[in-house]
């Protein structure tokens, strides 16, 4: 018989996700379990429902989490909203926006991309231009790239996007709670999240919304939405009320999204975004005093992770792993074609506040030196 050692891990992280829980998002997390029906569950789910309306700043009635991480939720979107041989167009800037490429040409779409560089982010203008070239009935896009640092201009493109009649689906994976997302000022037809970034809770679920425009689409499809687990359909008769049976509810994990929900309200989101800003603008200011340089302009900069570009002839595998062994701090590395030339910084909801940033300057100071 193996026994399981008790884990005693102290950790800091300051990475791409998970971020660090809030103490009282653990402390529900612990609480016990109760069935997926009980009238005082029922009672929580719809809470958590409304608490995603206001983080999502919308008035869609099909909002709730989804049983899953953020992939799950992006695949969520692509599998309701995608059917065989819709034209898809995906504008990809990064890592995930690569994802979202594969997702749509597993479930039939025809799907188009348009590109540009790791760091930057689209004109409107460019995404008007393909939507002219060739039409297509979504357009996808990554509000905050994970991979790059970099927050594309929702609302510019999302005026082109509908000009040209298409659905627009948003990534928010890196920005829901600590950037606006705006889902109804910025005509958002759906969106998704994840739970580990900005919100501050453990990996597992997916918040998601659904605005009328994605509905019609949803109700009106040609075929059964291919993924039974994922059906929109399905999932939207347990989340109201008769309360149709699914899938078994991940209870505890909604416990913690309820109070990471609940501790944004308290906090305000305006209050929450601001804090971001705030503390992000901090770390900017220390780096560059180290000597440091940002990879994405300061115009573009996403305030709850930013890319650090490796200094020439610094080890950033090396970096990294004194970080964690000496100071306990995790940051991340590049993905893609950011590999080896970028650290990715995290100050995502609870692990953003001054004295994270104080902790993070110190030991570059000291890791970047030497290494």
């Amino acid at each position: 018989m193996i026994a399981y050692p008790e884990l005693h891990l102290t950790r800091y992280l300051h990475g791409p996700g998970p971020s660090d829980c809030d103490p009282r998002v653990l402390q529900a997390l612990a609480n016990p379990a109760v069935g997926h029906l009980d009238p005082d569950f029922l009672k929580i789910m719809a809470d958590v429902q409304r608490l995603l309306r206001l983080v999502w700043q919308t008035e869609n009635e099909l909002t709730l989490p989804i049983s899953g991480t953020g992939t799950a939720g992006m695949e969520t979107a692509i599998a309701n909203l995608v059917e065989p041989r819709d034209p898809v167009l995906v504008c990809v800037a990064g890592y995930f926006g690569e994802r979202l490429v594969e997702m749509a040409t597993r479930y039939g779409g025809d799907v188009a991309r348009l590109d540009c560089g790791w760091g930057e982010v689209f004109d409107a203008s460019q995404v008007a231009d393909e939507l002219h070239r060739r039409p297509a009935k979504l357009v996808a896009i990554v509000q905050a790239e994970t991979s790059t640092g970099a927050l594309q201009p929702i609302a510019e493109i999302s005026k082109a996007v509908h000009e040209a009649g298409a659905l627009l689906l948003v990534d928010a994976v890196t920005s829901l709670g600590g950037v606006s997302v705006g889902v109804d000022d910025n005509d958002i037809d759906a969106a998704y999240s994840c739970t580990q970034k900005c919100l501050s809770a453990p990996s597992g679920l997916s918040p998601f919304t659904f605005g009328p425009r994605a509905v019609e689409k949803l109700r009106n499809r040609k075929e059964k939405v291919r993924s039974f687990y994922l059906d929109l359909n399905l999932l939207q008769q347990y989340w109201e009320v008769p309360h149709v049976y699914h899938h078994t509810a991940p209870i505890n994990m909604i416990f913690a999204l309820h109070e990471a929900l609940r501790l944004i309200e308290q906090e305000s989101l305006a209050a929450r975004i601001t804090r971001h800003l705030t503390n992000a603008e901090r770390l900017w200011e220390g780096l560059g005093e180290l000597g440091l340089a940002m990879h994405v302009p300061l115009e573009h900069r996403l305030p709850s992770l930013t890319t650090v570009r490796v200094p020439e002839g610094i080890d950033e595998g090396a970096v990294r792993k004194r970080l964690l062994q000496d100071y306990k701090i995790e940051i991340g590395a590049g993905l893609g074609a950011l590999k080896g030339k970028v650290w990715r910084v995290g100050l995502m909801g609870y692990a953003s506040a001054p004295d994270r940033v104080s902790m993070l300057l110190d030991a570059l100071k000291h890791v970047t030196v030497t290494a």
